[in-house]
């Protein structure tokens, strides 16, 4: 091969390497658009993340990842049907295409991966932790050998609470109910010991359903690593970049300080990322199969992650929860998001 060949080869690599390629329409997009809404599956009812007002309202940290999709290809949050589903109920739901995106504290694990699922970064960093009166008189996990257990069937709580019982070579006694409503009345009706969920569920119950939430504490042991994500069908690489792209831009919104309030006046940023990302400059949404104002339009609508995280369940909500392995990887935390460019 001559110079000057090599040359124009490594140049038309180069074009097609940093030129945005129209995205091959997926049939969950053309769907969501043909119908003009996005059916999204949410918890039952789990305060911070997704749960009912009286009037039907939906709120929470689940609940505003489906109005940044929905604003992304719809431009309009409201038209959303939020579909609750039970921990048993919604992978079946998501993949007999009863609901377009699955957005309902679900944790990312090799099996589900492997079951004609695909998971979207996740959103909240968590971990499986225990909850009991403060009259049982325990400060440890370790103290629980015998304890009846009330627990979620269908669920990696489940294998995780046998997982670590065994591990310490301690017994339980598992109290199984398949809705959540129910298995927490339960506990705190006294029908069990202990309630084991994520912890950020085991703070939302305590803040919203217990009579008296100083009476119970949530223990220090961290039982398993459960990173809570988004999930799509497998195959469909364009609703998965898409789900997964809105997600990156609101933590990138946060990086660069881009807020619901502010991100007007960012328009005029001479910061050539938030240029790239607010579709000022260049147009990543080709890619994707939207437009150029895609993500400006998530941020709008929702704010950015930080202000997701504190609005649902930061310090000043019931839930109180800290930031910690949720903070951005500036601030020692897991959230990161790629290159927008």
């Amino acid at each position: 091969m001559s110079l000057r060949l090599g040359g124009a080869v490594a140049l038309a690599a180069a074009y097609v390497a940093f030129t945005a390629v129209p995205a091959l329409a997926g049939p969950t997009l053309d769907a969501v658009k043909s119908k003009g809404q996005l059916t999204c599956g949410v918890n039952t009812g789990l305060p911070g993340f997704s749960s009912p007002d009286s009037q039907g309202k939906w709120t929470g940290l689940d609940v505003d990842i489906c109005k940044a999709v929905a604003a992304v290809i719809l431009n309009d949050t409201t038209k959303i049907r939020y579909t609750p589903l039970s921990a048993q109920q919604r992978l079946t739901a998501l993949q007999s295409g009863e609901i377009d995106l699955l957005v309902r504290n679900t944790t990312w694990s090799l099996t589900r991966d492997a079951q004609g699922l695909d998971f979207a970064p996740p959103v909240y960093y968590d971990g499986q932790g225990l909850m009991v009166a403060k009259s049982l008189g325990v400060t440890s996990a370790k103290q629980l050998d015998g304890a009846t257990v009330c627990v979620q069937p269908g669920t990696t709580t489940e294998l995780n609470l046998a997982d670590w019982f065994r591990a310490h070579n301690l017994s339980f006694k598992p109290v199984v109910i398949e809705a959540l409503d129910e298995v927490n009345a339960a506990f705190f009706a006294g029908r069990c010991d202990v309630l084991t969920t994520d912890i950020s569920g085991l703070a939302g119950v305590r803040a919203s359903v217990a009579t008296k939430p100083d009476d119970f504490i949530i223990l220090p042991e961290v039982m398993s690593k459960e990173p809570l994500a988004p999930v799509v069908r497998h195959g469909d690489n364009q609703w998965r970049d898409i789900v997964s792209w809105t997600i990156y831009a609101l933590i990138e919104a946060e990086e660069k300080g881009i807020t619901q309030a502010n991100i007007d006046a960012k328009l005029k940023d001479p910061d050539p990322s938030v240029q790239r990302l607010l579709g000022v400059q260049g147009d990543l949404g080709t890619g994707l199969g939207v437009d150029k104002a895609w993500a400006y339009r998530a941020i709008k609508a929702v704010g950015n992650y930080g202000e997701i995280f504190e609005r649902n369940i930061g310090k000043k909500t019931p839930l109180k929860l800290d930031r910690g392995l949720n903070a951005l990887w500036t601030n020692g935390g897991l959230m990161y998001a790629p290159p927008i460019r």
